[in-house]
């Protein structure tokens, strides 16, 4: 699958992919993984012992390096990926650079329920999160548990069904993210630190974990199909106008991307 022409992305441009599982039938994904995976990445596919499951790892981890390839200009087999020691997934330099479009480049993947969502970055750090609606109530309730108090106290208030459902995933996709982006993962505790968001969508104040300058960090919640919600944390410079462009489907060829500004950092939560 060599790389469409394209001019490289500024460095300014949050880039998200968002891909149903579908979009790749089984047989399509098994091919062009036997092409591109690595020996540990079809390892890790045989293990799943459903099927469904396989599929979507196959086609996350290809979404991954075809996404990367167009980003960067290294070829999808030829794309080493390492994991840090807290298993944050990095694409390792080659020892003469990025072949193009910069020295830097992040990325974060997320999976839930037949969807993906991989967002990219030319500088700083990124991190995505996408769930489904449709969690049982006690799974919600026990993401509830890991809240602050004051975003538990603000889940209550909505009354139960969907209003409290929905609050609860918006808390949890932008946790996810953020933590994400920071390299910790679940190693973050989630009460550690804490959003205020609108009624509808958008992050008002954010209280960052200890240490870390809440002004560096902007927040995006999406809804790219109905019942799924997802969230990116981005790191932009003070001044800096980030754009985020959103992609829908496999990137077999160019898309028209829906344009739109990131917003600005949230307000700053003691």
């Amino acid at each position: 699958m060599p790389p469409f022409p394209g001019p490289p992305l500024p460095p300014s441009t949050v880039t998200l992919w968002f891909c149903p599982t579908d979009a790749l039938a089984p047989a399509v994904a098994a091919t062009l993984a036997a092409r591109c995976l690595d020996e540990q990445e079809q390892n890790t596919a045989e293990r799943f012992l459903f099927e469904r499951d396989r599929h979507q790892y196959l086609v996350s981890h290809l979404l991954v390096r075809r996404v990367l390839a167009l980003a960067c200009g290294i070829p999808e087999s030829e794309s080493v990926i390492r994991r840090t020691p807290r298993g944050r997934p990095f694409l390792q330099e080659p020892a003469g650079g990025l072949p193009r479009g910069g020295p830097e480049l992040d990325f974060s993947l997320s999976h839930t329920g037949g969807h993906n969502l991989l967002g990219v970055v030319r500088r700083h750090r990124i991190g995505v999160d996408a769930e489904r609606l449709d969690h049982g109530d006690q799974e919600f309730d026990t993401l509830v548990h890991t809240f602050a108090p004051e975003e538990q106290e603000w889940v209550a208030q909505a009354r139960p069904g969907q209003v409290r459902d929905r609050r609860i995933l918006r808390l949890w996709t932008l946790k996810e993210a953020y933590s994400k982006a920071r390299g910790l993962g679940l190693g973050l505790p989630f009460d550690t630190f804490s959003f205020e968001l609108a009624e509808e969508r958008g992050v008002l104040g954010f209280r960052p974990a200890h240490g870390d300058p809440a002004r560096r960090w902007r927040f995006m919640e999406l809804e790219p199909v109905p019942g799924v919600l997802a969230a990116v944390a981005v790191m932009a410079d003070d001044g800096e106008e980030p754009v985020l462009e959103l992609r829908h489907g496999f990137p077999w060829a160019p898309s028209p991307p829906r344009a739109r500004a990131v917003p600005g950092a949230a307000r700053a939560v003691c």
